[in-house]
Order: structure tokens, then sequence, then C-alpha cells
């Protein structure tokens, strides 16, 4: 079986097959880091993670790319607001090192990169200018709108007709706009946040003093760093307009190129019979389910629901998933215990759980490429915790290879692919790389204040090389993993 996808593009299930038969090129839709991350962000994050993880072991070289939204009103919204900063890039500083810290206790894989809007405003302002050279938009008072009328498949995504649409943007923008639905590439002056003074950074443009509109900055992102066209192009579902449907115009008017070949769209997570977000404040935060219940179950929870059906999250769908975890994490151990006795026999040979190996790697895949059914897929490796206990519960001596191959089986499927921690605690490990940090800084402030500055510099510059970054504030050190 090959991959197949449901592309909300065509509204289909499409066998996968990229530009490049060797790579794909991907990009996620990611988090305006204007709060805390919460498990509706997580269950993006794990889903996308795993899906470069299966491609990956599909054999494809993936080039995964995640954008952090530092430029937007709900951050200059936050300012001032307690030790968040008093800038706007002070505070969304402080919620990319949040974000980069709970992405690393989930044990999510590292992207190639992840691009940050105020960090591409340069080939933002050449992306509006080409819009605005062809034709596709116009200036309006210091602002510039794309011309939703001027682009004929606009509303492909959202399968909407331009003039059914809801207007789009700020009541103010209206009486500057040709046609409601038209929406802002380039707004002028400062931010206006609905319940909190104007502010935030500002960039000179051919059109005066202004910041970029929200819709341009992931198409100016992505086609920085993997080029005209996407191989696929994730988000949640929530995102597929307006935002989505202005990515797709903005793009394939500027470059006449098809934007994105496969879009996925990750299903909301709901509690109480709502989405959870941070706007109706009814979330719970990824660093306390962390907390709470582990990375491995947390992973487990949001995989435990393929990524495009709706998934809730109560005490009993948490609850379900922490004895799932414990069940695999139980029989991955005894796994591991059992082939490193001195039970587990050479001559010794057990079928059954040879057989049971095969089948779940055989439905592993088939799971996989079934539109990345992570349910489905977590269901083969339970049956594989069950071959392994009968094999054990029913034997005095054991089939060293059968385990051998069964432990294998958990490591290349739970651990590469699902992203568990089986060999390990993630929370643990982020928790000791913290520590070892903090001594390494320690020595190097003992350094600088006996005045063996070169000494200091090159414990900085050793932790540069291992992906640790070092800040030197008024408060002392701080760090963040790149």
């Amino acid at each position: 079986m090959t991959l197949h996808v449901t592309n909300t593009l065509s509204g289909e299930r499409e066998a996968f097959e990229p530009q490049d038969p060797d790579s794909v090129l991907l990009y996620y839709c990611g988090l305006t880091v204007s709060d805390y991350a919460h498990l509706g962000h997580a269950r993006s994050w794990v889903h996308v993670d795993v899906m470069a993880r299966w491609l990956e072991h599909l054999g494809y070289d993936v080039r995964h790319v995640e954008n952090f939204t530092d430029v937007n009103e709900k951050i200059v919204a936050r300012t001032g607001e307690d030790d968040l900063g008093d800038t706007e890039s002070e505070v969304a500083r402080t919620f990319i090192g949040e974000v980069i810290e709970d992405m690393r206790s989930l044990n999510l894989a590292r992207a190639e990169v992840y691009p940050r809007v105020s960090e591409h405003v340069p080939e933002i302002v050449d992306l509006v200018e080409t819009l605005v050279e062809k034709g596709y938009a116009y200036e309006s008072n210091g602002s510039v709108y794309f011309d939703v009328t001027e682009f004929e498949e606009y509303g492909k995504l959202s399968n909407q007709n331009v003039e059914e649409m809801e207007a789009q943007g700020e009541e103010s923008e209206r009486a500057e706009k040709r046609h409601p639905a038209d929406f802002a590439l380039w707004k002028a002056g400062e931010a206006h946040p609905d319940d909190a003074p104007p502010g935030g950074q500002t960039w000179d443009s051919p059109w005066g003093e202004g910041r970029p509109g929200w819709h341009i900055e992931c198409s100016a992102m992505s086609m920085t760093h993997l080029g005209e066209t996407l191989d696929v192009h994730v988000g949640g579902q929530d995102l597929v307009f307006p935002h989505h449907e202005n990515e797709i115009a903005q793009s394939e008017a500027a470059t006449g190129q098809r934007f994105a070949k496969y879009w996925l769209h990750v299903s909301l997570l709901e509690t109480g019979g709502e989405k959870m977000s941070s706007s109706l404040q009814n979330y719970f935060t990824v660093r306390n389910a962390v907390s709470e219940f582990g990375p491995n179950a947390v992973r487990m929870f949001l995989l435990s629901t393929s990524y495009n059906n709706r998934q809730t999250y109560s005490e009993a769908t948490i609850d379900e998933a922490v004895e799932r975890w414990e069940r695999l994490e139980r029989g991955y151990d005894r796994a591991v215990e059992t082939v490193d006795g001195v039970d587990a026999r050479t001559k010794v040979e057990d079928a059954d759980l040879r057989a049971a190996v095969a089948e779940t790697r055989e439905a592993f895949a088939e799971a996989m490429d079934d539109d990345f059914n992570t349910r489905e897929a977590i269901t083969a490796l339970l049956e594989l915790v069950s071959a392994v206990n009968r094999h054990v519960d029913d034997r005095e001596e054991y089939d060293y290879r059968g385990l051998r191959d069964a432990v294998e089986a958990f490591e290349d499927l739970g651990e590469c692919v699902l992203g568990f921690a089986l060999a390990g605690d993630a929370e643990g490990e982020v928790r000791l790389l913290d520590e070892l940090v903090e001594l390494v800084l320690d020595v190097r402030e003992r350094e600088r204040e006996a005045g063996n500055y070169d000494r200091a510099d090159d414990l900085r510059d050793d932790l540069a090389a291992l992906g640790i970054e070092v800040q030197d504030t008024d408060e002392g050190a701080t760090f963040r993993v790149e």
C-alpha cells in the first residue's frame, strides 16, 4: 500500500506523490506567540511531528519548516503585562522560549528551521510589491489590500464563491477596500489591539511606515525556505478560511505556480463541547499536562485520535491514554528484560510471537499509509504487547530472536515514528539537560568573576556548538536550546 492523504483542496483521498520522488517539502503553519501553548496547539505539533517521522521512515528526505508568528496585535496587547516584556518583540521572545521548551518536553523532532515574521519583512515587502505590480493588490491610505476579484480561483480551498463571502478584516478597513472580502497585505502605522493602546513594531515600506498583514507572512516565510511550491502544507482546521485561502491566492498570484500540492488540516481539540482555545480560556497548558501526566501519556492521548478527526479532552479520555501508555511501556520493558535475561535461548522458537511481530509491522504500515491513521497504528503496537505477554507467561525459556525482533519493532515504530521515549523519560531528560547547562553556566560565571574571560567565552562557545544559546542579561545568564 502506498501513502494516501486527504487533501482539503480536492476534498479527496489521494495517493501521495511529491514533486521530487526522494524528498518532501513540508510547511506547518505555526503558532502566534501571544500566550502559553495548550493541548490544542500540541495536538497539531505532535501530528505534524509524526507525519514527518513517517515520511522519513518511508525513505524521503523531509524538509520540515514551522514558523513563529512574532508580529501580531495579540502580542502587542500583552506588552507590559507581568514579566512578559515591555515591547512586542520582548513579549514574543518570552513566549517563543516557552514554546520551544514545551516542544522539547513533548519529544518533538526539531524542524529544519523555525522562521519568524520579524526576520522576513524584506521578503514580505518584495512579495507585496510583486502583487501590486501584477495588478492583484492596491494601495489605500498607506495600507495594501489583495483584490480577491482579480484571482479567478479565489475560494477554491474553502469551496466558496467570492460574492457570497463574509467581509474580511476590521470594520475600520472597510472604507479603504474595493471589495468587502479583500484582505490586508500591509497595514499602515502601528497595531491596534482591541483592548490595549496602539503600539508594536513598524517597518518602512514603499507605502509608508507599517506592519505586514497576517496572511502574507506565511507565504513569504514558506517560499523563502522551501521555494514556490510546497508538497505538504499543514495547519489547524480553523485556518482553512480565511488564512489558508488567502495564502493560496497571494502566493499563486505572485508566482503563477501552484503553492502547495497537499493541504492537510488538523481537526480541533474540544473540551466541554467547545474548541479548546486561549480566547475561551478553557485550555490545559502543555507544561501542566506534561507535568501531571508525563510526555509519553500526553503524546498517547494526542495520537489516539487521527489528525483529521475531532478529539475530546476529558478526564476519561486522558485516563484512557495514561492506561494505554503504561500498557505499552510495560510490554516494551518486559520484552527488553526477557530478551536480555539468561532464559532467552537460541534454539527456542515461538512461531506465534514471530508472526505477531510481522503482523504488527504490516498493520502499522497499513495504518500510517492510510492518511497517517495513528489510532490504528497504536492499536497494532498494543497487539504486539499482548503477543509478548502471552509468550513470557506461557514459557520458562524464551525465543531470543522473536523477542529481539519485537523490541526492534517497538523501537522502530513506537519510538522512531510515534515519538515515544520508550527507553527513557523525555521529561526527565529535559530536566537533566537544564541542570547540566545551569552547572556549566555557574562555572562560567565563576571564571568571569576570576577575570578568566577567555575561558568563560570558551564555555559559551562550547554550549553554542551543542545548540545552546547563552545570553547575558542584567539578571544573569540565561539560555535556550535552539
